[in-house]
């Protein structure tokens, strides 16, 4: 008989041991599901948006980062300020009350990631800040490294004998050496 009542009590505790970790994984599983969403996505949302955790993407409006120590205040635009499209895209107000201040990198025109929630206000309150770099992404310019300046494409690098061979001549030669 104390065999089967030991048997029973180990067999209640493992079953609330798991019924507790199965209820703990699965509320917390939706608290912690974001949303990643571009500004206009964000619009399209409704009323889903005020009770998600979001993940909005946007480029920083020119002129309207506004800081206050670690706290920054600024405008997501869903297009770059140089395309022809910016002064008609969708903008977010963003209110950004974080631990620390935003990224050496968050500048006008960044591309940034802003995560948090969406007041009934029309404000995005942040609790945290990722940007781009523009100049690290920027497209190559012919001949040239991405974010390289034409400057500093021009000058071959000193001592390399190869920097003045034409790129045809340079195949020739690596394509007759493969065939012997």
């Amino acid at each position: 008989m104390k065999k089967s009542s030991n048997s029973v009590r180990i067999g209640l505790a493992v079953t609330v041991i798991l019924g507790t970790i199965g209820w703990l994984a699965f509320t917390s599983y939706g608290a912690n599901k974001s949303y990643y969403v571009t500004v206009p996505e964000l619009v399209k949302m409704g009323d889903k948006a005020y009770t998600s955790n979001l993940r909005v993407e946007g480029f920083v409006e020119p002129g309207s980062i506004q800081t206050e120590g670690p706290h920054v205040t600024f405008v997501l635009n869903e297009f770059e300020s140089h395309n022809a499209s910016a002064p008609k895209g969708r903008k977010l107000t963003v209110v950004y009350k974080g631990q620390e201040p935003p990224p050496d990198t968050f500048k006008d025109d960044a591309q940034a990631l802003a995560m948090g929630t969406i007041g009934r206000d029309g404000v995005f309150h942040a609790t945290a800040l990722q940007a781009k770099c523009a100049s690290k992404y920027a497209p190559a310019q012919p001949g040239g490294k991405p974010g390289m300046t034409p400057e500093k494409q021009a000058k071959p690098a000193a001592g390399n004998s190869q920097a003045s061979v034409a790129p045809a001549e340079a195949a020739g030669k690596e394509t007759a050496g493969a065939a012997n």
